[in-house]
Order: structure tokens, then C-alpha cells, then sequence
């Protein structure tokens, strides 16, 4: 398990949408060092759809790790011997609203938050890259996007999907320009966000011409700005 406190927000792609690439993934892997690393899929936000979980082993298990997963609409395990087992956790994309009421019934909210201050890296994709943050933007509910609260390891807002949505950048956008939001951490599909020690920011790139960036205004024009890259390609 690492000592430093990890979390890796994708923006979009990986094993969901590319089973058996795992570019992303061995990334996650690496920040373990650990050489065969415990990881956990958890696919709370599709409703433990089974087609996610078997792209989620065809990419696993072809990398040097012991990769599981937690369903909470079967019989569930116990969460606390779960979770603290795991090197890294993978939360997939979906509902984040409907995923974090779960999550927070059962308790596992302050679990993950009790491993993350432990070492145990935290990575997901879309739902499970907002769910980090003090807030994140989603369709999970209604026609619009719209900010909600999540668990608050990281302060600030998250956006997934920022380049591959539509509604995406103008919905960012208005809300920087009318001040209700002072900023927002935007991450592309094919690019990952990867915060360490809560602090260090760093735009990890899986995809060709993909970024993650800081988005605020000055003098009513929108300023994006590039974190520094690591680039997988």
C-alpha cells in the first residue's frame, strides 16, 4: 500500500468503453508500488451491471494484480475487511447521486475516507471521478447538469466529460461567469486528474490532445489552464 494519499479522476474511457487496453489502468497500478497490487471495482452507480464487471476483469486480469469487486444489490461483504485488503479502488460510472445514497446507508463512505487517509489509492471514472471531490457536476438527475455535493476528500467541483459532452463547457462556463462557482477542475475522456497528497495536481494523458485543467475567469473571460502532464501514449 503507498504511504502518500492518492486519487486518480478520469474524465472519461478506460476498460468500460476499451476492455483489455488498460493504459489508465496500469497508471493506477503503478501508484501502489506495490508489485502485485489488490484492487476493487466498485459499480455501485450502473447497479453492479454485469457487463461492466466482466470489462473490468478482461482488463484487470491481463496486469500484474488481484483485482475483486463489491456488489451491494447481491449479499454484500463486510466493508471494513474489504476495502482495507485493497491497494487501489476503482469506482466505474453511472449514477452518482443514486451511488452515493447507497454508499452512505451502508456506511462506506467513511470507510473509503478512513483508507484514502491510509494509502489506498482511489480511481474511478465519471461518477467515480466526482465522487472524491467536495462537489461534482452530473446528469444523474433531470435534463440539466447540475452541481452536487460528494465526500469532500478533495475541495472543489469536478467535471468529467468535458470535452466529449455537448453541455459540458457551456455549463461550466455559466457557472463561472454569474459566480456561483469560483472554479472547476475539468477533465477530458482520455485524460485522468491525478491528485497526490492533496496538494499536487497533475493531468495524467491516455488519449491524443486530451487535458485536464483549471477553469476560472478574470474580467468575465473564461481562463482554462492546463496542469502539468504525464503523458501515456
Amino acid at each position: 500500500m503507498s504511504k502518500d494519499r492518492n486519487i486518480i479522476a478520469i474524465g472519461g474511457g478506460g476498460f468500460g468503453r476499451n476492455p483489455g487496453e488498460g493504459v489508465i489502468e496500469e497508471y493506477i497500478l503503478k501508484q501502489t508500488k506495490k508489485k502485485i497490487p489488490d484492487i476493487c471495482f466498485i459499480p455501485t452507480a450502473t447497479g453492479d451491471n454485469e457487463a461492466y464487471k466482466v470489462n473490468y476483469y478482461a482488463t484487470f486480469s491481463k496486469l500484474n494484480c488481484n483485482p475483486s469487486h463489491l456488489d451491494f444489490f447481491k449479499r454484500t461483504p463486510d466493508l471494513k475487511k474489504l476495502i482495507f485488503n485493497q491497494d487501489a479502488i476503482f469506482v466505474g460510472g453511472g449514477n452518482t447521486k443514486s451511488m452515493l445514497a447507497v454508499w452512505k446507508e451502508w456506511g462506506l463512505d467513511k470507510i473509503l475516507k478512513k483508507a484514502y487517509k491510509e494509502g489506498v489509492v482511489m480511481s474511478g471514472v465519471s461518477a467515480g471521478a466526482i465522487c472524491w471531490f467536495q462537489n461534482g457536476i452530473t446528469d444523474s438527475w433531470g435534463s440539466n447538469l447540475k452541481v452536487m455535493p460528494c465526500m469532500n476528500f478533495i475541495k472543489g467541483t469536478c467535471c468529467p466529460h468535458y470535452d466529449e459532452e455537448p453541455e459540458r463547457k457551456p455549463t461550466v462556463k455559466k457557472l463561472i461567469l454569474s459566480k456561483k462557482l469560483k472554479n472547476v477542475l475539468a477533465v477530458d475522456g482520455g485524460a485522468a486528474l491525478h491528485i497526490k497528497n492533496d496538494t499536487q495536481f497533475k493531468s495524467v494523458i491516455f488519449k491524443k490532445d486530451k487535458g485536464s485543467y483549471e477553469v476560472t475567469s478574470e474580467k468575465g473571460n473564461l481562463i482554462e489552464k492546463s496542469f502539468k502532464e504525464i503523458a501515456l501514449l
